[in-house]
């Protein structure tokens, strides 16, 4: 071979030989290249993460935490009233007359069917027995006329007539027997006499009033109750009543309105109390107590109570993953151990520590509270 090709063969393999040398290089820097950010890359996902998780671990807020049982709870609705006579009765005349005597004077207790006054007898009593003996004329004719009927000595008609004068004359003794009890006015219950407008002499007209009679056993004591409350109660539920005096008293419910004042769209109420020995009066300013229906509700601290981003009232609980739930609460009533409230599951933990500083879904981890759960 001509020594010219074999120098051109050689350079030609150096030539592709340093060629080859220099695409490796470039490919191998560039694979490297790849591999060292794709390195980087995991390695940044995996601070970021960690860096996420470190950040979560560091905002969990620890709470107190104490679980709360519902109980049935009866709420008192608070009413202002007064005491009122269970009965009043104003004793008026039936009939005209003079007053012969006064039996009572006021203040004075009476029975059922005592007598108040008695009006003069004067001409009443001859008038009963005229009347009276007007009857035995009529049942003389009666019973002749009766006897002629039946031997066929007197019409039919006549013998109706002698039936209708004795029936006339019957009628007007019984009439004179009533006149004659209404000279006497009675009390018509067991009572006090409040007043007593006649006296001996006086010349009393059929319907002038002439005693005031009171029955205070059992007492009254009556309010008004809002129609946002009077579903609450009903007839037959148990009150008590405070009067201004200092007595308390308790009795059942007598009577609910049906019907509102059209001023103050409120229900009179009425709360029927023993009196025995009648130490209350009437028409003394109370306070009343009414027992509503039994709900279940929950005794707690007002401390906890706490308010949402929206202003609303409510508390804050732990579910089991420890997850922070917002409730709405309403309260029933307060004492001064606490409050009752509805609107939570019957059994509940509630955040009674830190609950104003977490919020509804935050994670929080809890410690239990050891103060006991309050107690009215």
């Amino acid at each position: 071979m001509n020594r010219s090709i074999i120098i051109a063969i050689i350079i030609a393999l150096a030539v592709i030989g340093w060629i080859g040398s220099g695409q490796i290089d470039r490919f191998a820097d560039g694979n490297n290249t790849n591999a060292e950010a794709a390195t980087q890359d995991m390695s940044k996902a995996e601070l970021a993460k960690d860096a996420d998780k470190k950040a979560d671990e560091k905002h969990v807020t620890g709470v107190r935490v104490q679980t709360f049982t519902a109980v049935p709870h009866q709420q008192n609705v608070i009413v202002n009233g007064k005491t009122e006579a269970n009965r009043v009765v104003e004793l008026r005349a039936e009939i005209s007359g003079r007053v012969a005597k006064v039996h009572v004077d006021e203040g004075d207790r009476v029975k059922k069917g005592d007598p108040i006054v008695s009006f003069d007898v004067k001409d009443n009593e001859a008038r009963l027995q005229e009347a009276e003996a007007l009857i035995r004329q009529r049942e003389i004719e009666h019973k002749a006329a009766k006897s002629l009927n039946k031997k066929g000595f007197s019409s039919d008609t006549s013998l109706a007539s002698a039936n209708a004068q004795l029936d006339s004359a019957k009628a007007q003794v019984k009439a004179m027997k009533i006149r004659i009890q209404d000279l006497v006015v009675k009390a018509p219950f067991d009572g006090y006499v409040e007043s007593r407008d006649a006296e001996i002499g006086d010349y009393i007209k059929d319907g002038n009033q002439i005693a005031t009679i009171i029955e205070s056993d059992p007492l009254l004591v009556t309010g008004q109750i809002s129609e946002l409350r009077v579903n609450n109660i009903e007839v037959g539920g148990e009150g008590t009543a405070t009067l201004v005096t200092g007595e308390k008293v308790s009795g059942k419910i007598k009577f609910i309105s049906k019907m509102s004042d059209p001023a103050t769209r409120t229900f009179r109420v009425e709360l029927e109390v023993p009196n025995k020995g009648n130490k209350l009066r009437s028409g003394v300013t109370a306070e009343i107590a009414f027992k509503t229906k039994s709900i279940m509700a929950h005794f707690l601290s007002p401390a906890i109570l706490t308010l949402n981003d929206a202003g609303v009232l409510g508390l804050r609980a732990v579910d089991e993953k420890k997850i922070v739930r917002f409730y709405p609460v309403k309260i029933l009533s307060d004492t001064e151990k606490g409050v009752w409230v509805t609107g939570l599951p019957d059994k509940v933990t509630l955040i009674v520590v830190g609950q104003d500083f977490v919020r509804d879904g935050d994670k929080v981890e809890t410690e239990p509270n050891k103060v006991a759960e309050a107690k009215e």
